[in-house]
């Protein structure tokens, strides 16, 4: 049976870090097929209610992650209990 990495990563402490704004933890992660670098801080919450990772990923390739389809503004947006009714009124 073969190791498939897909959908899969790693992250173990950054054993080189020597200043507080360099990552806590250093990993990959390849997502269906494409391998990312990941940084990862040690944050707390405002609050004190417990600590949390920040997360930056970065292809490994170099290329820009694809931007988000723009969404079509030409057309309004019903939202709400009549998106289904026919227009067509008998009267």
């Amino acid at each position: 049976m073969t190791f498939d990495p897909t959908n899969r990563g790693i992250l173990s402490k950054n054993d080189r870090k020597e200043k507080d704004t360099h990552p806590d933890h250093r990993g990959t992660l390849n997502v269906e097929g494409v391998e990312y670098y990941v940084d990862a801080w040690i944050k707390e919450r405002k609050d004190k209610s417990g600590k949390f990772f920040s997360l930056s990923v970065k292809r490994k390739d170099g290329k820009a992650a694809p931007k988000p389809k723009a969404k079509d503004e030409s057309r309004p947006v019903t939202v709400g209990a009549f998106d289904n009714i026919d227009d067509d009124i008998p009267f």
